[in-house]
């Protein structure tokens, strides 16, 4: 089975992001999960909380290292920014990847609209979506290119695990161990990241 592509800006990478992609891609029988870190989300191009997609790509690497089940993706980095999936999509095709399989959170479906031509994103790749135990949508809210996602929704484990809190807990001088994999707490406490 193909790669199943995840990307998004880890800001930091935590357990959450991997214990769900894994549960995801498990269930929908992909081998392995592809992180793919942004260099510059084009949602979050101001954001004064974003650490460099260095060192994102870092903590990426760090979480993943010597486990089964997934790998990390510079791809973004060497593209243009801000990062927009459809461009990272057609890179990853014109690389010889001739399936896209695109994991998004369920949470995102309500923007995909928004997105850089979605519909054309639609075409090229296959988005799965990922949902928490018990989340629904109203999928008659959404367009009808849209509606036909409702068949590649996964449903993954329900853990409330942030970035956002994570860096909120850094700032304040609280422990993140157990949040995310002890190589990220380190390297976040080396680099004084999130300070």
């Amino acid at each position: 089975m193909p790669d199943l592509w995840f990307g998004g800006s880890f800001n930091p990478v935590h357990h959450a992001h991997l214990i769900c992609a894994r549960a995801v891609a498990e269930r929908a029988g992909f081998d392995r999960v592809m992180l793919v870190p942004s260099a510059v989300s084009p949602h979050k191009i101001s954001d004064s909380a974003m650490a460099s997609s260095v060192d994102r790509l870092e903590m990426c690497r760090l979480a993943t290292a010597n486990i089964t089940g997934f790998g990390v993706s510079d791809i973004e980095m060497t593209m243009p920014t801000p990062s927009f999936t459809l461009q990272t999509v057609r890179e990853l095709k014109r690389r010889g990847n001739s399936q896209i399989d695109w994991l998004i959170g369920g949470d995102m479906l309500i923007f995909l609209p928004q997105w850089r031509q979605p519909l054309d994103l639609l075409q090229e790749a296959t988005l799965v979506v990922m949902a928490r135990l018990g989340w629904s949508i109203d999928w008659s809210t959404l367009p009808a290119d849209y509606r036909r996602l409702q068949g590649n929704v996964v449903e993954s484990p329900q853990i409330d695990i942030s970035s956002t809190d994570i860096r909120r807990r850094v700032a304040a001088g609280l422990s993140i161990d157990y949040l995310t994999p002890p190589a990220v707490c380190d390297y976040i406490r080396n680099r004084g990241l999130y300070r």
